[in-house]
């Protein structure tokens, strides 16, 4: 793996991580507020789900080989 495809998957596996985090955070602190009398545990676990599943993409990022897409075209 190249220098610069690894950094690139490392980027992307943190702003994945940000954003799932971020989503997991604002997901439970609404139900935290509306659903469970204001209680701390639906945002811990929101956040849990939001790393678990960032963790879970990187590591599948990072276990598979550099994909190339190409387009198949036929002769005539």
């Amino acid at each position: 793996m190249s220098e610069g495809e690894l950094g690139r998957k490392w980027d992307r596996c943190l702003a994945n991580s940000v954003v799932k985090l971020g989503v997991g955070l604002a997901i439970g602190a609404v139900l935290s507020a509306t659903i469970f009398k204001r209680r701390i545990w639906p945002v811990a676990f929101g956040s849990g789900v939001g790393l678990g599943n960032a963790y879970a993409n990187c590591q599948h990022d990072f276990r598979s080989p550099l994909l190339l897409h190409g387009h198949m075209v036929k002769e005539q």
